[in-house]
């Protein structure tokens, strides 16, 4: 019996929860929660609760292994016994994760559980989006920046750090969940990133990270109703989706910002983010800044209507807060955007006709593609991948065709979602 997609998003998380606190181990929770998942994709009859039957037919097949493993161990005394004993992990860590992460969502306990300061930030990363975002290790590598064996290496090391020490599973306490909390957050987000970036149109809810992601952000915000950096995150997931019906045309081709069909965006949506963004205001962390950002953008009526000069103003502060590549690329797209805007409205004062500014401010748009040229040749994978975009973006819109359809053409060479892909053709075949 295959589950629906939605039956798998629920499902999952609960059922390697369950057995992560039954087993005492996160990898074998995975390694068995699959097994269960795929016998019950060919099972022949009914099955009423999809997690339970996978949990309890988990939970018997780690019982096999595990007896299995004890008679190997009693037979062949040579052979190197576990670290942990299976059996007395059941008794002694079900109680302590039924104390400590009682009513926690079971996406969000293994989160914490993932962010665990035993490991090194890096690594807490790759584990979360792993094991409970389920991005996969080219995702995850390309994300933050790593090799995909580096990035398989280390979600290997991870699950034996954590292993190591903690020894069982356990789903941490309240006063360690608030300490995790920010790379929670971090994960969650970088997940959405990977969604935005790489499926605009998803085929199916299974497919969706996107969506799935709001979903742990509402859980999120379930258990932290006030704190304005979770409200900030889940802002800037609610108005990344009610902006996403309007970032592909009817032929599956994405659409530049100023082709954006606004009125196809999801309103209902749009008003929740907004409300979100405005409570995050209160704070100035980087999700209530990128919340801010994100505002802007979402509120105004049409491209030519954006606040660039707001937007710019809060990269710098967001800059300042988490100085990452890609928040520079962001600035200084923003800055051209600004540029390009004051010219626009001075030709059409004085009626004249050019490809962008003139004077100083032509001075400004060049010390800005020069340095989106130091970072497309940079080792960050997405900020190089958006500041080839942006000074493509820059040629086009600058009247320097011939530049842009090169850089185009390139581009699409490299670029994974096919909506990209098909946007840089386009442009490149002018």
């Amino acid at each position: 019996m295959r589950p629906t997609p939605d039956e798998f998003e629920q499902a999952w998380p609960r059922i390697v929860r369950a057995l992560a606190a039954f087993t005492g181990s996160l990898d074998d929770a995975e390694e068995f929660a699959a097994e269960a998942v795929a016998r019950a994709a060919a099972f022949p009859g009914r099955i009423d609760s999809f997690a339970a039957w996978c949990t309890s037919v988990a939970k018997r097949a780690w019982i096999d292994d595990a007896r299995r493993r004890k008679v190997e161990a009693r037979l062949a005394p040579e052979l190197v016994r576990p670290e942990v004993d299976p059996t007395a992990s059941v008794t002694a860590m079900a109680p302590d994760d039924r104390v400590a992460g009682e009513g926690l969502d079971d996406r969000l306990a293994l989160l914490f559980v993932a962010c665990d300061e035993a490991l090194s930030p890096t690594s807490q990363m790759v584990l979360a989006l792993r094991v409970v975002c389920g991005l996969t290790i080219p995702e995850i590598a390309a994300h933050l920046g790593l090799q995909e064996p580096a990035t398989a290496a280390r979600l290997t090391r991870a699950k034996r750090s954590l292993a190591e020490a903690r020894g069982a599973f356990r789903v941490p306490g309240p006063s360690e969940r608030a300490e995790r909390l920010p790379v929670v957050l971090a994960c969650v987000a970088g997940m959405f990133t990977v969604a935005h970036r790489t499926v605009l149109d998803p085929a199916d809810s299974l497919a969706d990270t996107g969506r799935q992601a709001l979903s742990i952000a509402d859980a999120l915000v379930a258990a932290y109703p006030t704190d304005t950096e979770v409200r900030g995150l889940r802002a800037v997931i609610r108005l990344g989706l009610a902006r996403r019906p309007g970032r592909v045309d009817a032929t599956g081709t994405g659409l530049a910002l100023d082709e954006v069909d606004r009125s196809r965006w999801d309103r209902r949506l749009l008003a929740a983010g907004l409300d979100d963004a405005t409570f995050a205001a209160a704070g100035d962390g980087r999700f209530a800044i990128e919340a801010a950002i994100s505002g802007l953008h979402s509120s105004a009526p049409t491209f030519a209507d954006t606040d660039w000069g707001r937007i710019v103003l809060l990269y710098g502060a967001l800059e300042e807060r988490w100085p990452a590549p890609s928040v520079r690329v962001a600035r200084l797209a923003a800055t051209a955007h600004a540029l390009l805007a004051i010219a626009a409205r001075s030709a059409r004062v004085t009626g004249a006709e050019g490809g962008g500014p003139t004077g100083p401010q032509a001075e400004a748009l060049a010390a800005v593609e020069d340095e989106l040229l130091a970072l497309e040749a940079g080792p960050a994978a997405y900020a190089s991948r958006d500041a080839a975009l942006t000074l493509a973006d820059v040629a086009w819109r600058t009247g320097r065709r011939e530049e842009a359809r090169e850089r185009y053409t390139a581009l699409a060479e490299v670029m994974r979602a096919e909506e990209l892909r098909r946007f840089c053709l386009r442009r490149a075949a002018g």
